[in-house]
């Protein structure tokens, strides 16, 4: 079951959603409009390395706007902290957004219950555009949860800014694959 507008305002009220800073004219029917911040990162090697941590630039987005270029990726992030011990999270971009040839958050829409912070956005426009920090970028939504929860204690808890990829950590995990 997905929440509503009412019931979201329902759970930032009674503490079982965590939502700063709130503001209730951002809630929809289904979901809750979040803003982009101030900072965006892009990877500063032409190749990226899944098994290492990589070094990034870092952009703050000015008064006048940043205008974003095709064929980059933008690490953004939102300006509120989300999240949640009872409900999971999905994050995607808004339509009108997408309409602007913006691509916000395709490959990992799914937040975990337990995680609280602000969300990393990744950032793909099709055509240069002019981005605002305070626009509205991207919806969240909530849905109940069944069974027992495990609360997320992952290496992106209480993220502040935009992250880079930690991938790296895991990799150490990883069994190496015979060739």
């Amino acid at each position: 079951m997905i929440l509503t507008g009412p019931e979201i305002n329902a759970a930032v009220a009674d503490g079982r959603l965590r939502i700063a800073p709130f503001a209730p004219d951002q809630t929809n029917p289904n979901s809750y409009n979040v803003r982009l911040g101030v900072t965006l990162l892009t990877y500063a090697s032409r190749v990226i390395d899944a098994h290492r941590a990589n070094p990034t630039r870092s952009v703050l987005i000015g008064k006048d706007g940043y205008v974003l270029q095709p064929g980059e990726l933008y690490l953004g992030h939102t300006v509120e902290e989300v999240g949640s011990d009872v409900f999971v999270p999905l994050l995607f971009g808004r339509s009108s957004v997408g309409r602007l040839g913006l691509f916000v958050e395709i490959t990992a829409p799914i937040g975990d219950i337990g995680f609280h912070g602000q969300w990393t956005l990744m950032l793909s426009p099709i055509r240069p555009l002019r981005v605002y920090a305070g626009m509205k970028i991207g919806q969240v939504m909530f849905f109940v949860s069944t069974g027992d929860v495990d609360l997320y204690r992952g290496k992106y808890q209480g993220a502040t800014g935009p992250q880079p990829s930690r991938y790296w950590r895991d990799t150490a995990r990883i069994p190496a694959v015979a060739s």
